[in-house]
């Protein structure tokens, strides 16, 4: 005979939730609702991205449910450092953001789902249980586009001029402000392969010069002034 599930603790099969919001109200009533659903069970809520790396280490959840912009450390970073540490947990990110650069930069990341916050109840649990067993899930246009973009399908190439997914994230990173030393540091190719990713760009987009591929990027959803 099977012992009596402790109060609080998951039961046998469940999905185990860490939440992770900085807005405290709605965090909680996101972890209410999680909680009236059998197959989940939210084992932790925290308000900032480094208690969500620190808690997903001790607790090793199955699902981080993860907001984008939250003090002492961003959805995004919080995500990448939370899967180099277990690459089994799976993250869907939950946000009221849809621009290109947030949805491209939390699947590079590693995020399996990027969910809106206006979403159906109904369309975020289906999501978290699709991620556990393994499914990419996405919503919105821009979520959609920028998956294209990552698999090479769909017109989301010429959407951007024919970009590679490389040089896509290189002009993110260039609009964003990063030097190109910076740019080759942090995705670990060298000065020179930077400098010629971006001359390639400058002639696909038809710019000259760095303040022009802001623009561009800003007119594409890739950054935001």
């Amino acid at each position: 005979m099977s012992l009596p599930v402790p109060e609080g603790q998951p039961s046998p099969g469940q999905v185990r939730l860490l939440v992770a919001d900085d807005q405290t109200l709605f965090r909680r009533a996101l972890v209410e609702l999680l909680d009236r659903d059998p197959r989940l069970k939210v084992i932790d809520q925290v308000g900032d991205g480094q208690q969500a790396v620190r808690r997903a280490r001790d607790l090793q959840p199955d699902v981080v449910v993860m907001d984008i912009r939250m003090p002492e450390l961003d959805g995004v970073e919080a995500t990448r450092q939370i899967l180099a540490d277990r690459p089994a947990t799976r993250v869907l990110i939950l946000t009221a953001f849809e621009t290109d650069r947030h949805v491209l930069q939390a699947l590079q990341a590693g995020a399996s789902a990027y969910v809106l916050k206006d979403s159906e109840p109904d369309a975020l649990i289906s999501g978290i249980l699709a991620v556990h067993a393994g499914q990419r899930v996405v919503t919105g246009a821009a979520a959609n586009r920028v998956v294209d973009m990552i698999t090479g399908t769909g017109p989301t190439r010429v959407y951007y001029d024919n970009m590679t997914p490389r040089e896509i994230e290189i002009l993110t990173l260039l609009a964003g402000g990063l030097a190109n030393k910076q740019i080759a540091h942090k995705i670990k190719i060298s000065d020179k392969t930077v400098r010629n990713h971006i001359s390639n760009i400058y002639e696909k987009v038809k710019v000259v010069d760095r303040s022009q591929a802001v623009l561009y990027a800003v007119r594409k959803g890739l950054v935001e002034l």
